[in-house]
């Protein structure tokens, strides 16, 4: 075997090369390379989870093909109908070990598909598991059609026959007749819906506030209530005239029904009311396919959830968030603002100073959960209590305050947010030049005109900077909430017609909520792991706007005061 002598390197030039690679150590690139790298592999990640989200969510919402599957197994013969939801492979072993009289395997690993069946309320679970290997036969029938109903998810079926008040109405066109039926009954649920929420619940909030004016006359000594008497008869006989009305809607609801052919071939009846809405999958086309697409994202965003949580939309809770960001930003500013400027500008520097600011740098660190036990403690027990105790006598034991609420938890936010709000003012007040402020001095201002007019303006950017990073944080914060106001369902939204129109003392919904308690508390975990992807990326796309709305008003002012700082 022939060798070869590796060729000597000449000392001087292993020298150079390690001298050249200590100098580039020291030069820092590599250390900028490193810092690219991470930033770079940070924006990868971050925007692959937010395509696998949208990905999960949207896809929800696209009108599926319904198929019509044979199938059979060791012990019988099925017809399931439905959407396939889900596709899985798993190994021929993990197979066998779990279904050892399954001779029928094929080759490799062994394919399932989980079927969305419907029919809950006639034909449950509502969601299948079924082995590709065992499928006789899969066809998509253009008839097919999905219902939407208010209560116990879809349904799947043929249409039979169509009735009106127990009687079959004889029509050529079942599906165009059953369309034109379900729109009128829309129609008449959304009149009974505005009826309820608007004028019944107006005159239940009057009443209400009657009987405070009398408990609160009783408590004085003062017992004349006729005038509250009149406009309470006045207020019940409006109610009764309302209740009527719904009486009458109801009946021409319970009116018309469906009939429809269900996978093991009996037959079931669903009422036109419980319909929110309905499709033929397998017979529409791409465009209307997309229409449909879109409308039900549009209520997705903009309709009441149903069913535990589990279906529907998450208006309330997309409210909720956004109104508590709102108010929570207008509470932290002004107080996080004040005591960073008191600190820099008018406290004299020394040792309760250093201390103060070290405080407020570990409170940044402090868990959520804590600030949550204190502002049901100080807050809601506390100050809401006395709130209660000093204007609303004529409420309790009921409290109004004194219970978790809108304006408690924008509160517990303010309070753990705040710390950040007031470090990233200072170092904005930081980077003033002292020149500016001496100049502004030596012309004859006083150092208030100074700080309002010159300092604070040009700090601005870094305030902005602190109230972005203060939203970001407050948006997803769940544990707190859970106990200053947050609730699973709440019954109103905080803003209303009714006198004062925003009610700070009500319970609200929220998406981090709304999130936790649908992956975590649902009851069907298969219909709601879509829904959760949805309205984490809903709450993703609302932390994403606030902060480039923040972003954008800061780098304008950053633009305007950019040559004083140089």
């Amino acid at each position: 075997m022939e060798t070869y002598d590796r060729l000597p390197i000449e000392p001087g030039l292993q020298r150079k090369h390690s001298v050249s690679i200590r100098r580039w150590f020291r030069s820092g690139d590599p250390w900028i390379w490193l810092s690219a790298t991470a930033v770079g592999v940070s924006i990868v990640a971050v925007v692959g989870l937010i395509t696998l989200i949208a990905w999960k969510g949207l896809a929800h919402f696209w009108p599926a093909d319904v198929h019509t599957i044979e199938y059979h197994d060791e012990w019988d013969e099925y017809v399931l109908v439905g959407e396939i939801a889900q596709r899985e492979s798993i190994s021929r072993d993990l197979y066998q070990e779990f279904n050892p009289s399954d001779t029928e395997l094929p080759p490799g690993s062994v394919r399932r598909w989980m079927m969305k069946t419907g029919n809950r309320k006639v034909n449950a679970p509502d969601f299948r598991w079924i082995d590709v290997h065992l499928i006789e036969s899969k066809i998509q029938d253009p008839n097919m059609v999905v219902f939407e109903r208010s209560e116990w998810g879809n349904a799947y079926g043929t249409i039979v026959e169509l009735r009106e008040s127990g009687q079959t109405i004889a029509v050529d066109d079942l599906w165009s007749e059953l369309k034109r039926r379900v729109q009128r009954a829309s129609s008449l649920r959304n009149t009974s819906e505005k009826l309820q929420k608007r004028s019944i619940d107006q005159i239940n909030y009057q009443l209400e506030r009657l009987r405070l004016q009398q408990r609160k006359r009783e408590l004085r000594g003062n017992f004349e209530t006729a005038d509250l008497n009149t406009k309470q008869s006045e207020l019940i006989q409006e109610y009764e005239l309302h209740e009527q009305s719904l009486r009458e809607i109801d009946e021409k609801l319970q009116r018309d029904q469906v009939v429809i052919r269900i996978a093991n071939g009996s037959e079931s009846i669903i009422e036109l009311r419980d319909i929110e809405h309905l499709w033929r999958p397998n017979s529409m086309s791409f465009l209307s396919k997309f229409g449909h697409y879109v409308s039900t994202i549009w209520n997705f965003l903009t309709q009441d959830s149903r069913e535990a949580n589990t279906e529907g939309g998450i208006f309330p809770a997309l409210f909720g968030t956004i109104l508590m960001v709102i108010l929570m930003s207008v509470l932290v500013t002004p107080f996080g603002v004040i005591a960073a400027v008191y600190l820099r500008e008018y406290a004299r520097q020394g040792t309760l100073v250093r201390l103060i600011r070290i405080a407020v740098n570990n409170l940044a660190g402090v868990p959520s959960i804590v600030y949550g036990v204190f502002g049901l403690g100080f807050f809601v027990y506390l100050i809401g209590g006395t709130i209660d105790d000093l204007f609303f006598e004529a409420a309790k034991p009921a409290p109004t305050f004194g219970t978790p609420g809108l304006i408690w938890a924008s509160l517990t936010l303010a309070l753990l947010t705040v710390p950040v709000v007031i470090v990233s003012t200072e170092e904005g007040l930081t980077r003033i030049p002292s020149a500016l402020r001496e100049g502004s001095l030596a012309l004859g201002a006083t150092k208030a005109e100074t700080l309002f007019k010159v300092v604070m303006p040009m700090a601005s950017p870094a305030m902005l900077t602190g109230v972005i990073l203060a939203i970001a944080r407050a948006a997803g914060e769940v544990a707190p909430l859970m106990l200053v106001g947050v609730v699973k369902l709440a019954p109103s939204l905080p803003i209303d017609g009714n006198f004062p129109f925003l009610h700070l003392d009500r319970k609200f919904m929220h998406l981090g909520f709304h999130i936790y308690d649908v992956g975590f508390q649902s009851p069907n975990v298969d219909a709601v792991r879509p829904l959760v992807f949805a309205t984490a990326l809903l709450l993703i796309l609302i932390i994403i706007v606030l902060n480039l709305t923040a972003i954008l008003l800061r780098n304008r002012l950053e633009a305007r005061y950019r040559e004083a700082l140089q």
